[in-house]
């Protein structure tokens, strides 16, 4: 920084110096990052390819491939086709139950939330059912939809159903009182309020129980299908072990765990994209 002294006025002169950092520095910097986050799950894949390589007896080993022949497996699935059928059957089946339990849930919600009367009435029924697994009510649902996509689209509709709905309620709940009332005091109706000011407040907090919702919407899937299903990852798993395919079983168990993260990391991205008004 200089000084430049003038007989009227003063004029400070800045030199900033302007950083510029390398383009290798920035992704170094960034693979660094990348290594460090990803560190537990590189140690628990090298945990699995050498652990029933040099740890497990030959026989133990059966029941724990090493991860090379998993891929492998999972590799042969890919280039025949199957595993992108039992891929595209559950994710139908968890698209649809998914979309039901967000088109149902949030507008459900959001009455429940601005009417209090309405709370009041179906709250003690709310609670005795998103307190009831669902997993439990699976036979329920196989008894009287049958073991076709009826029942697996019904319980997956059921398991999403709840976290959208209590989200909802509290999103809509939890929007600070200054807004309702800053908005009463420049003259809107009831209705301009819910939708300007209520719906756009809760968007976060509904997009967290969309986000819990599709997660759910997978996981209880695969254990339907598990019952009476003749396509599907759950089928998959349940019909490798049977048939005592194990690489093709851990294949199959890997695959639910991609398909989870990559759903959770998409809800996570619409979440941020629609209330991104909310960190600014």
């Amino acid at each position: 920084m200089s000084t430049l002294v003038l007989p009227d006025q003063q004029v400070r002169v800045e030199n900033t110096t302007v950083r510029r950092v390398r383009p290798t520095r920035r992704f170094g910097a960034a693979l660094r990052k990348t290594l460090y986050r990803s560190g537990a799950i590189i140690g628990f894949l090298l945990v699995w390819e050498l652990v029933p390589q040099f740890v497990l007896e030959p026989a133990s080993r059966v029941f724990l491939p090493p991860l090379h022949e998993v891929l492998q497996q999972l590799w042969k699935m890919i280039i025949s086709g199957d595993l992108g059928t039992h891929i595209v059957a559950s994710l139908g089946r968890s698209a649809i139950g998914f979309i039901l339990a967000v088109i149902i849930g949030v507008p459900v919600g959001l009455v429940v939330a601005w009417f209090a009367k309405v709370g009041d009435f179906l709250n003690p029924l709310l609670e005795v059912f998103r307190n009831t697994a669902a997993l439990a009510l699976l036979p329920v649902f196989t008894l009287l939809l049958g073991i076709g996509e009826l029942s697996k689209v019904s319980i997956v509709l059921y398991a999403a159903f709840f976290p959208v709905l209590l989200n909802t309620i509290l999103g809509a709940r939890s929007v600070d009182p200054l807004l309702i009332r800053a908005g009463k005091t420049l003259g809107l109706n009831n209705f301009e309020i819910f939708s300007k000011v209520v719906l756009p407040a809760s968007v976060p907090i509904i997009f967290t129980g969309i986000r819990m919702a599709g997660t759910s919407a997978v996981l209880v899937l695969i254990a339907a299908e598990m019952i009476g299903a003749k396509a599907g990852l759950g089928y998959l798993i349940t019909n490798s072990q049977a048939s005592f395919l194990i690489p093709k079983m851990y294949a199959a168990i890997l695959t639910v765990a991609v398909l989870g993260f990559v759903v959770n990391a998409a809800l996570v991205a619409l979440e941020q994209h629609f209330s991104r008004w909310a960190r600014a």
